[in-house]
């Protein structure tokens, strides 16, 4: 089974399926540390030495990567960030690509449980429906963060030694592939680790084409979302009103530490019309506003969603986005 793209595979074929030659491409020297990483990864998943000291050799560090990751959007307060995404133009084109993927969306839907409005608002919060999947090159990209941005370098290191699980087993072109600042690539920019594990092959032709295939996208960002236990039919989020006890219960973080149960004995106050189960976990998150702060009881699904982006504000934004799609389609439906 692949995880490649349709233009990739053409490419790939015409040359046997084999990685690119690099006898051409210009290598430096590897630090020890560069020679310790390589050492792990052959011995650990016994990939070949002499294809990774050469494209660790040829990779180089990209400066735009490592101001961007300095400066990413969730870092924005909410009256800032939730404008970014939506917005109307989006929210059309959204409309749009449920349209034209209906049925597929439905069986995903059916299959894990999880709302075509969650996987429609998913993929145009990452690439607006694959028209932005990334301008950089995703090897130069984790070998930056890996070995030259030390506040997060453990982690996409290891992502660094995913992607060369993933090109080394499926014949990827290495030095060729693109993606985002942070290394993640397709339709619902997946990073390594993610689309090794989670990458399905929906339309069912052979291949988990994450790059240029939306069924596979689908397919493969439902399957994420049942994997990281997304509960079928259960709620998101709850809007609360901006009281004293509310905003008092208000922390910082993403577990959900609390239940709803616990949360009502401090004060928690919602809606006359929402019932929740009081064993359900849950969290109250503040957004900030120009003026004051939003107050949402964010519940396990709404958890579910931090774990594709490790942000309130960006499960925020996708369950807003959800929703606005779905009353959109359903009025367009109903013409």
């Amino acid at each position: 089974m692949k995880c490649i793209g349709a233009s990739l595979a053409l490419a790939l074929l015409c040359s046997s399926m084999t990685a690119p030659a690099l006898a051409n491409t210009e290598t430096a020297a590897l630090s020890a540390e560069q020679t310790a990483f390589i050492d792990a990864l052959v011995e650990q998943h016994q990939l070949d030495r002499t294809r990774l000291q050469q494209l660790l050799g040829s990779a180089k560090v990209n400066q735009e990567v490592l101001e961007a990751i300095q400066r990413p959007w969730e870092a924005k307060p909410w009256h800032q960030y939730h404008p970014i995404f939506l917005t109307e133009k989006r929210l059309a084109a959204g409309v749009a690509f449920w349209q034209e993927h209906e049925a597929t969306l439905a069986r995903a839907e059916a299959e894990f449980g999880v709302p075509a409005e969650v996987i429609v608002a998913i993929i145009g919060v990452e690439t607006f429906y694959g028209t932005y999947l990334g301008k950089h090159n995703v090897l130069d990209t984790l070998y930056t963060l890996g070995f030259h941005y030390p506040p997060r370098a453990t982690f996409f290191r290891k992502e660094l030694g995913e992607f060369f699980r993933l090109t080394e087993e499926e014949g990827l072109p290495a030095t060729e592939l693109q993606g985002s600042y942070a290394g993640a690539m397709g339709y619902g920019q997946f990073i390594s680790s993610s689309c090794r594990h989670y990458a399905i092959d929906f339309d069912n032709d052979g291949v988990r084409d994450l790059l240029t295939n939306p069924i596979d996208a689908i397919g493969s960002v439902a399957n994420y979302f049942a994997k990281h236990r997304w509960q079928a039919g259960a709620p998101v989020a709850v809007q609360l009103s901006a009281t004293e006890a509310n905003a008092a219960l208000a922390s910082e973080g993403l577990k959900l530490n609390s239940t709803v149960a616990e949360l009502t004995k401090q004060g928690l106050q919602v809606p006359e019309n929402v019932t929740l189960t009081p064993e359900s976990k849950a969290k109250v998150f503040a957004f900030e506003l120009e003026q004051g702060h939003d107050y949402w009881l964010g519940l396990q699904n709404f958890y579910v969603i931090t774990r594709y982006n490790h942000s309130p504000l960006y499960a925020m934004v996708v369950h807003q986005f959800s929703q606005q799609l779905a009353r959109t389609k359903q009025g367009t439906s109903s013409q």
